[in-house]
């Protein structure tokens, strides 16, 4: 079974909707991922917050792991698909993919009634880390300016954000332990995207709950980083690069002996 796309016609529907009158009504590719992710046309303020996190996740860098896996396949004479592909297996809790426990998290703690001081000490004594809070460079006195301008969007246009204001109180008490202790850009989105599936008027509380529970939220980190990687993969061939060795002096060898 399948129920977003119908090539069978004379003209391709997207959620039921002719091409041509997608492209004639200019919904971008936020209307384009509506349709073909959630099956209904969202409100123009949705679709904008889903291309702004596009675009704010689109790269940060070479050193994070999935660039840098993708380039060293580059240099390795592997092909775009294959280099794509080496980078986005490294998406997960620890690298770009803590946007599906984010949303858990969070969600699962604010519909059970916990206060955000509870929140966190809970997690503490659980000796789990709280997903979507930290940042190995920003922090307090050095912000990410791409949670600045989601979190500036959010509070204009979003008619409800519980989750968001939920997540912010939680802020205040990690980053009064460790000013790095911010909540980041997975954090951020997941909060946002939960709240946008249920007060948004589109969708059920059931339907919402759903697309939480299926790891949809992770959805616009990937593809978002899938430009980044495809980006680094040109560059690389551009540059005409050679195969990647890693330098030894920034290797520590641990030989069996040094255990005695």
């Amino acid at each position: 079974m399948t129920s977003i796309c119908d090539e069978r016609g004379q003209e391709l529907l997207y959620g039921g909707i002719p091409i041509s009158e997608i492209l004639k009504k200019d919904i971008g590719i936020g209307g384009v991922v509506s349709l073909l992710w959630f099956q209904r046309c969202l409100p123009p303020y949705v679709c904008k917050f889903f291309e702004m996190c596009l675009m704010v996740t689109a790269d940060h860098g070479p050193a994070v792991s999935g660039a840098h896996n993708t380039i060293v396949c580059a240099r390795a004479g592997k092909d775009l698909v294959s280099s794509l592909v080496s980078g986005l297996l490294t998406i997960g809790d620890r690298f770009g993919g803590a946007l599906d426990g984010a949303a858990r998290q969070f969600s699962e703690a604010y519909d059970t009634g916990l206060s955000p001081m509870e929140f966190v000490n809970t997690m503490r004594k659980k000796g789990q880390l709280i997903m979507g809070i930290g940042h190995r460079v920003k922090s307090l006195n050095n912000p990410d300016m791409r949670v600045k301008i989601i979190k500036e969007f959010v509070m204009e246009h979003f008619p409800a954000r519980p989750l968001f204001s939920y997540a912010l109180e939680v802020e205040k008490i990690t980053t009064s332990k460790k000013p790095n202790l911010i909540l980041n850009v997975d954090g951020v989105i997941a909060v946002c995207f939960v709240d946008l599936l249920r007060n948004s008027g589109c969708f059920t509380r059931e339907e919402a709950q759903e697309y939480i529970e299926m790891g949809s939220i992770n959805s616009l980190f990937v593809l978002g980083r899938s430009i980044g990687f495809i980006g680094h993969y040109m560059d690389q061939k551009r540059l005409k690069q050679g195969l990647y060795r890693h330098p030894w002096d920034d290797i520590s060898y641990v030989l069996p002996e040094q255990y005695n």
